[in-house]
């Protein structure tokens, strides 16, 4: 334990030793080649030498590693033998990449759509009760615990226990109290992905509701006060004028919501670990490179998430951009 304490601490020193380092030499190095060569070139050369290390980190660390990906998807599963279009091939027949890819869909289109929706609206209602404070740090707080422990929360709540036993899950417990048998919840088909988006619902909703809330205290109070006096409804207020000048903040939220449920693994893998057809891209992903060994297969899963994030980045920045002109 000692040891790898002092080790961090190590690397660490090492860092920073090696970054006021390279600071120190290039600022003399273009000193020094600004004073003999006396040109404005090394001026001009300034911002490239200190962006260097970030570049060099990024195609190490991001481009190497997609590149690297490509290649090994046309591998077979050990990464050594040229397979050609195999991989691909057995993706577009495979069962278990169908009921993934329908997954990853349901999850995208009802995760962030109902995590920002109830957001929104908490934002909003909050703000008009004098225990709203309280309320968001309710609403805030599962964001502060990890996907893994907010499975083991939901684990509680879909608990099933022989009948003769008393059922500690809340939702069974609540069952046999109303005299109906306790079901298994997370093992039946198809209903079971909707009770494992209720978790990542959970978490999400906080933070949505924390960067629209801060949104809304942005709008104009007179612009409101006149809508108000102007005979508007509360319900017109928020859907005609509210809703239309935080768009862009609402998209961002969803944009956002949807990179991470692309990215989904940890709620999956420890609620069902992909049984009873809930699994998903990233968890197929896993079990083929890492259960199962096969690089080749798991790599051109890998890539078909990657595939699935990127125009959902481009478009938020480009939307980002556009803020910036106007």
């Amino acid at each position: 334990m000692f040891s790898q304490v002092l080790q961090s601490i190590l690397v660490v020193f090492l860092a920073v030793t090696i970054s006021i380092g390279y600071f120190v030499a290039a600022n003399w190095t273009l000193k020094l080649w600004g004073e003999k060569s006396n040109s404005s070139l090394p001026e001009k050369f300034k911002p490239w030498v200190f962006l260097f290390p970030a570049l060099f980190l990024v195609s190490l660390y991001l481009i190497y590693p997609i590149i690297e990906t490509v290649r090994l998807s046309f591998y077979n599963n050990s990464g050594r033998s040229f397979v050609g279009l195999d991989n691909y091939i057995w993706l577009l027949g495979d069962d278990e990449v169908k009921v993934a890819v329908r997954n990853n869909f349901m999850w995208l289109f009802i995760v962030p759509t109902i995590s920002t929706g109830i957001g929104l609206v908490a934002a909003v209602l909050a703000d008009r009760v004098w225990w709203g404070t309280f309320a968001k740090t309710l609403i805030f707080m599962p964001m502060a615990i990890s996907f893994v422990g907010a499975s083991v929360i939901w684990k509680f709540v879909y608990d099933l226990r022989p009948i003769d036993v008393d059922q500690i899950g809340l939702l069974n417990a609540i069952l046999v109290k109303l005299g109906s048998e306790p079901m298994a919840w997370i093992t039946i088909p198809f209903w079971n992905n909707f009770f494992l988006m209720i978790i990542l619902i959970w978490i999400q909703t906080g933070f949505a509701m924390v960067i629209l809330s801060a949104a809304l205290r942005g709008l104009s109070s007179e612009v409101i006060e006149a809508s108000r006096m102007d005979g508007a409804s509360e319900f017109q207020i928020f859907y005609k004028i509210m809703i239309p000048q935080i768009l862009s903040t609402i998209m961002v939220v969803w944009t956002t919501i949807t990179i991470i449920v692309l990215k989904v693994f940890d709620i999956v893998v420890t609620m069902t670990n992909g049984q009873w057809d809930t699994g998903v891209l990233a968890n197929l992903m896993f079990n083929w490179m890492f259960v199962g060994g096969d690089f080749g297969r798991g790599s051109l899963i890998a890539l078909i998430i990657m595939i699935g994030v990127i125009p959902i980045m481009f478009w938020n920045i480009k939307r980002l951009r556009q803020e910036e002109l106007i």
